[in-house]
């Protein structure tokens, strides 16, 4: 797996895929809808920033290819790829805990801050994507 290189996606499951670490320069879709949504994908090797309806979704530092990317009411699931260990940013609910998986592991509960954000660190590299799923307690 590598970069999106449409920034962003629908896959056949419905899921969104975007992000490209690969840049070298910024790039960024708008408008981009899915799901009666507006989406907007910025990225490049320094960061990944996806927003819904102006609102942030998931940003990265450095920059990551995301796959399969599924949220819901519940939580949030995906697999992230990326050159080297990332720290992920997420919008999720404002002062709510939530369980998350790294690769299958249970790496513990986490609670949101009042702007309900999320925030975790994930070791990437050449093993490829690795699968994250983060579900509200």
């Amino acid at each position: 797996m590598s970069g999106i290189k449409e920034l962003i996606c629908t896959e056949k499951d419905g899921t969104l895929s975007f992000g490209n670490y690969e840049l070298t320069e910024k790039s960024k879709k708008s408008d981009y809808e899915h799901e009666g949504d507006l989406y907007k994908v910025k990225t490049f090797a320094d960061i990944t920033k996806l927003e819904r309806n102006g609102m942030l979704v998931y940003e990265s530092v450095p920059g990551t290819a995301v796959h399969s990317f599924h949220a819901t009411g519940s939580g949030v699931s995906f697999e992230v790829e990326a050159a080297e260990a990332v720290q992920i940013i997420l919008g999720m609910e404002e002062d709510a805990e939530y369980k998350v998986y790294i690769q299958d592991i249970n790496i513990g509960n986490v609670k949101t801050s009042m702007g309900g954000k999320l925030v975790l660190s994930v070791e990437t590299g050449a093993d490829g994507a690795v699968p994250v799923k983060v579900v509200k307690l």
